[in-house]
């Protein structure tokens, strides 16, 4: 098995706790940090603005992404221009759409083209990549954000799409592909495999980490213990059944 050193595709770890976003930043496996308003909503967090700033005392020099939360987009510009002006290492995203089906493309690419650092997000379809990369500015950093969990989610395998994504990002040397919303450990390193820049790792599958590489007979021991253990804390029992009717004698002519 490939060693996690050997990695080559950089992880980002979405989130919105604060505590646990500073825990990582001493893990050199992360690379940068990820959020969004669902991951702020569940976060507890009602103060947008102190948030981030809070956040970026003491996250300075990793990239870092923070969404706007408007659905025209007048007002998505003026949100990004003011989330850009945060701090050099911040990347402001941008969803591929609004909720009336309106693509982004002309305000991704006026902000690009003004040298806003752009992570344009929750994109899905090869159409969206191939657009989203004919909008940015060449020479402007930017992620482009693929949802491969959910595409996965739909029964579709995401690699042969994220390879084909892969191909529209070769012209743009200063925009990456992210491998985003991923389901498994096992998908670091599917990501790593066809040359993904990035990909987004939430706390849940980090905690599996220590799994890697573990001995499956030795994985399958500890299944069946947990299965045991959990047996006897739930107290069950099958009581023995003793049957009242005796036992027919047979019948001799």
């Amino acid at each position: 098995m490939k060693s996690l050193s050997d990695l080559k595709i950089k992880v980002f770890a979405d989130g919105a706790e604060k505590r646990t976003m500073l825990e990582l930043l001493q893990n050199p496996l992360i690379k940068g940090f990820t959020t969004n308003p669902t991951l702020m909503r569940k976060a507890g967090i009602t103060d947008y603005t102190s948030f981030a700033r809070d956040v970026l005392t003491e996250i300075r020099h990793h990239p870092i992404s923070f969404e706007v939360f408007a659905d025209d987009f007048d007002e998505m510009e003026r949100q990004a221009h003011q989330i850009a002006s945060w701090g050099d290492n911040v990347f402001v995203k941008i969803p591929v759409t609004n909720t009336r089906k309106e693509p982004a493309l002309d305000l991704i690419c006026r902000l690009s083209h003004r040298g806003v650092q752009l992570n344009v997000t929750a994109i899905l379809a090869l159409d969206q990549v191939r657009d989203v990369c004919s909008a940015l500015h060449k020479d402007v950093p930017a992620y482009v954000s693929v949802f491969a969990g959910r595409i996965a989610d739909t029964g579709r395998d995401p690699v042969p799409l994220m390879s084909a994504a892969l191909e529209f990002l070769s012209e743009h040397e200063c925009a990456e592909l992210i491998w985003a919303s991923p389901r498994e450990l096992l998908n670091i390193f599917q990501a790593d495999a066809i040359g993904c820049h990035v990909i987004t790792v939430t706390g849940d599958i980090l905690k599996k980490l220590s799994l890697y590489g573990k001995d499956l007979r030795e994985y399958s021991l500890e299944t069946v213990s947990m299965f045991y253990d959990d047996a006897r804390a739930s107290g069950f029992s099958l009581k023995k059944q003793v049957s009242e009717e005796r036992p027919k004698e047979p019948v001799t002519v």
